[in-house]
């Protein structure tokens, strides 16, 4: 399964360092068949310490990881909507990703320009949330001429649409995201086929830097603006520091921890944004494990287990009879897979069994 996030943000915010360290955690790409040899797209492993332990616990030649893909976008300035810098090509590129991470700089440097002069988070999310509100109604103009037409025939389908759009358009004027407007089935679909940007689910990525002064440590008037626009907004966020991780990429990770307290940061939050990320894709890990190799494979939360082994191979949904299922953490503890039946822990599961995070899975086909 192939879902990626795309890396926007303003110039100078530290979205190419970011991207950089996240690369550095990429994998295989022959482990992977969807892959691109695009160098603006990261293949990422999700961290998991459940993936080493049953690799150990079942002595693997190998394991492999689940996976998130992130995606290095053009960056953004004022006037994106209107085709101003790179624009065009920034939001034909957001609009290829399931997801966005918005990149907010939290530092002061004089020596790192800020592309308005001045260093504030929360001006900078409504400059990128603005261009994305604009090129939505940009959008929504073009596909109301569509269906205009229809409209005027009093077709019910047609009708339910504009309804739909004007809501949609009412809630982008006052200037909010999209985010759950769509209530019933039909309308769902509606906004699938629109694809707006602002219906991407986001999460704002505050970037710090443990050599400059940051922003949230002031605890001033431009941290609590942030701080009540985020709650109020309900928004997902981490706190990475890019800059950290950048610098100790190429360390062994047994080392990186020491390096990381010399240069002042605790932890760079570059892993909790791979998960949060990961979630925010509304993606789940099942996993296979023996001697030739324990994966962790994803799927969307909700699947069904034959929607499941279709990760593996399309048998496994086609001609799906039944699943042995246990989770990671009961495997593990049991000791064995023979400990693991005896006490009843392996169960045998059918077509309508809902995978959970972390079940280890043999299908019968």
């Amino acid at each position: 399964m192939s879902l990626s996030i795309g890396i926007v943000g303003l110039p100078n915010v530290g979205k190419s360092t970011l991207f950089n360290a996240l690369t550095k955690k990429s994998v295989p790409a022959e482990n992977y068949p969807f892959c691109t040899i695009d160098p603006s797209v990261g293949i990422v492993a999700v961290p998991d310490e459940r993936l080493s332990k049953l690799s150990v616990f079942s002595k693997s030649e190998k394991n492999i990881p689940a996976v998130v893909e992130f995606v290095d976008i053009a960056g953004l300035v004022k006037g994106a909507s209107e085709g101003e810098g790179l624009g065009n090509q920034f939001l034909s590129h957001i609009r290829e990703t399931d997801a966005i991470a918005h990149i907010v700089r939290m530092f002061d440097d004089s020596e790192v320009h800020h592309v308005s002069g001045e260093v504030d988070p929360l001006s900078d999310i409504e400059t990128i949330n603005l261009e994305l509100i604009l090129a939505d109604l940009q959008t929504l103009v073009r596909h109301r001429a569509t269906i205009e037409k229809d409209v005027k025939r009093q077709d019910k389908k047609a009708i339910l649409e504009a309804e739909f759009l004007a809501r949609l358009e009412k809630s982008l004027k006052a200037g909010e995201l999209i985010s759950s407007l769509a209530e019933s089935k039909e309308e769902k679909e509606i906004l699938y086929g629109l694809h707006l940007l602002t219906a991407k689910p986001m999460i704002y990525v505050l970037n710090k830097n443990a050599t400059a002064n940051n922003i949230d440590e002031e605890n001033g008037e431009r941290y609590q603006r942030l701080k009540n626009y985020l709650a109020k907004s309900n928004a997902l966020s981490v706190f990475v520091d890019a800059g950290i991780e950048h610098e100790l990429k190429d360390l062994a990770p047994e080392d990186k921890e020491s390096f990381r307290r010399e240069l002042g940061g605790v932890d760079d939050g570059v892993d909790t944004l791979i998960r949060k990320g990961y979630e925010l894709l509304n993606l789940i890990t099942f996993f296979t494990t023996g001697t030739d190799e324990t994966r962790g494979w994803t799927i969307k939360k909700g699947s069904a287990a034959p929607e499941a082994g279709a990760a593996i191979h399309s048998d496994f949904r086609d001609k799906f009879i039944r699943a042995e299922v246990i989770g990671a953490n009961e495997l593990l503890s049991a000791g064995s897979y023979a400990a693991a039946r005896e006490k009843g822990l392996v169960r045998t599961e059918g077509k309508e069994y809902i995978v959970k995070d972390g079940d280890v899975i043999e299908f019968k086909i």
